[in-house]
This record gives structure tokens, C-alpha cells and sequence, in this order.
């Protein structure tokens, strides 16, 4: 099969499609042949030396696909060749066939093509374990999303408004704050021309918001706070600002306020499995209507491409998901 390695950490030009043997899957794992791939901000920190795979994982990147099953271990009851399915991994997407536990797995909803399934997984298994599982988000709660257009961010849009929360959104442009209108946002801040803290305020009657999803890290922690309303939360599922912030205990506790954060490629894959099956519940119901949560794609480009897709990734243009076909 072909696959894309990274020959060494660097730029996209460190990604070369490379010739692998085809997995076997093992005892409770499922061999998917690959129809679409979904390009994440990880990937790209995979490929930087940042973010290593976990111990065990696959060296190729790739965290979600979508695709056929080709084959099943022992133990898989669930699935049968042929059928459709996409799936969360910790890695190996990038390729034309990949393995996944079967707990990772889940039907490509109808009406939804592979190129639109891929836009699911990664994101959706982050955005609803953090904002409703752990954070509570809940009809009628305000919510904050930064990085409004990103995959992560678009995601989370479509997700409060699905569950009845207000969503808020914060983009570089005027543009992609006009896109995050376009997803759902009741308000969306750009934030190089407004301080979002000051207009979340305005916009809130002085009240804050209930919770905050933050993708920047260090050099947000404050500030959400201060955006916060009391008893509310922030949860933060990436750093990309920095690891490091100041954060005031003495406001944090006059709020009655909570900080949490978590990432989801390195848990297990019983976890992983939890959060299927709430998506299985809570959300795959809805899908094929298209209503709230919709496939948000800004540009696809084919697997051998993925240096391309890399660069229009880091060029912090894209308005929504990057997928590589294959």
C-alpha cells in the first residue's frame, strides 16, 4: 500500500508517500481501506517532532478516516466487509489502508460521502467529550469558541447549537468571522480588531459566558477567565499559544470557576470506546438530516498531496476541515 512518511521532523516537504505491506488486524481490531483522511493541527505537530505517537501507535500520521472495512480480527461482531465506517486512531490515517479497534469505529452516517465522514471523527470525539461530557455545556449556557473556522472550532459551533447552547466564536478576519456566522455563531468577535473580552462583556449584558473551549493555551488562561460568568468553565484542548499562563486563583475562586484540560489521542482504547458510544446516542441520530452539525471542508487535495495539504494548513487561511482522498 501506499503511505506517507515522515522522513525526518521538518516542513511539509519531510512528507513522502512511501510503499508499506498492508496490516493485519488482530484481535478486536478492524482493517479499513481508506477512502478519506482528515488532516489535524496534531499531524502537523507529528511532523514538527512536537507530538510524537503514542508507545504502540503507528509512525504515520492521520487520526481519522473514513473508508470500507476490508477485514476484521477475532472478536469483531460489529462490522463486516463492505460496510462504511469512520474511525478515530492514534495514528496512520495517511495511508490507503490502516487498522482500528472496533470501539474506535463508527457508521458513516447516510447521506454523508467518505469525503464528509472524514471530518468527523477526530473532531467530533474532542469537541463533545470536552464541552458537553466534561465541561457540561447545556441548552440555554453561553458558550466561547476560539479559533471559530478551524476544524476543531467549526465543530464546536455546530455542536452547542445542536445541544440548544448560545455559541460565541473569536477568528482573525473579518471574513472567517462572517463564517462562523455561517455555522451557527450568534456572535463572532474578530479578534485583531476587537479585544474579545470586551465585547463578550457588551454582548453579555456584563455577565460572561458559561464556558469557554480554548485551543490557544498559556496566553489565553487570564483572559477566559475573565470572560467567564460565575460558576462557569474552561476547557482547553490544545496549546498552541503556548503551555505556560498566569492565571488569577483569587478571581478563579470568586467565580467558583473551573479549568480543565485533556488531549484524546493518548487514552486507551476503552475510553475512546465511551466516547463512541455517546456520539452513538446523542449525536449519530442526527447526522443524516444535516440540520446543526454539517461537513465543513475547505479544501481536499489527494493523499501523494499531503505536503500541499500541510502548507494550506499552516497557512492559517483554511475555513474548516483539509482532507486527503485516496
Amino acid at each position: 500500500m501506499i503511505a506517507i512518511e515522515i522522513s525526518s521532523p521538518g516542513g511539509p516537504e519531510v512528507l513522502r508517500p512511501i510503499e508499506r505491506p498492508i496490516p493485519e488486524p488482530s484481535v478486536g481490531e478492524i482493517l479499513i481501506r481508506v477512502r478519506a483522511a482528515g488532516v489535524a493541527r496534531a499531524d502537523v505537530m507529528q511532523r514538527q517532532g512536537k507530538y510524537p505517537p503514542p508507545p504502540g501507535a503507528s509512525d504515520i500520521p492521520g487520526l481519522d478516516v473514513a473508508g470500507t472495512v476490508e477485514s476484521i480480527g477475532e472478536g469483531v461482531s460489529e462490522y463486516k466487509a463492505g460496510e462504511p465506517v469512520c474511525a478515530i486512531l492514534t495514528g496512520g490515517g495517511y495511508a490507503e489502508y490502516c487498522l482500528a479497534p472496533a470501539e474506535q469505529v463508527l457508521p458513516i452516517p447516510e447521506n454523508w460521502t467518505f469525503t464528509e465522514a472524514a471530518t468527523l471523527p477526530e473532531n467530533l470525539f474532542t469537541v463533545y467529550d470536552n464541552l458537553v461530557t466534561r465541561a457540561g455545556l447545556k441548552s440555554g449556557e453561553t458558550v466561547l469558541v476560539h479559533g471559530g473556522t478551524s476544524g476543531i472550532g467549526s465543530m464546536a459551533i455546530m455542536v452547542s447549537r445542536q445541544v440548544g447552547a448560545v455559541p460565541f466564536a473569536t477568528a482573525g478576519s473579518d471574513a472567517k468571522a462572517q463564517a462562523c456566522l455561517t455555522f451557527g455563531a450568534t456572535h463572532a468577535i474578530n479578534y485583531r480588531r476587537s479585544d474579545f473580552v470586551a465585547e463578550l462583556k457588551r454582548l453579555t449584558a456584563d455577565r460572561g459566558v458559561d464556558v469557554v473551549l480554548d485551543m490557544i493555551g498559556g496566553p489565553y488562561l487570564d483572559r477566559n477567565l475573565e470572560a467567564l460568568a460565575q460558576d462557569g468553565r474552561i476547557s482547553i484542548v490544545a496549546t498552541q499559544g503556548g503551555r505556560q499562563g498566569q492565571l488569577d486563583i483569587g478571581k478563579l475562586m470568586g467565580k467558583r470557576a473551573r479549568v480543565m484540560g485533556s488531549t484524546m489521542r493518548v487514552r486507551s482504547k476503552e475510553e475512546k470506546g465511551r466516547v463512541a458510544r455517546r456520539l452513538a446516542e446523542a449525536v449519530w441520530p442526527a447526522l443524516p438530516e444535516k440540520q446543526w452539525i454539517k461537513p465543513v471542508i475547505d479544501a481536499t487535495f489527494p493523499l501523494s498531496h499531503a505536503r500541499s495539504a500541510h502548507e494550506r494548513l499552516e497557512s492559517g487561511e483554511h475555513i474548516g476541515k483539509i482532507v486527503l482522498t485516496v
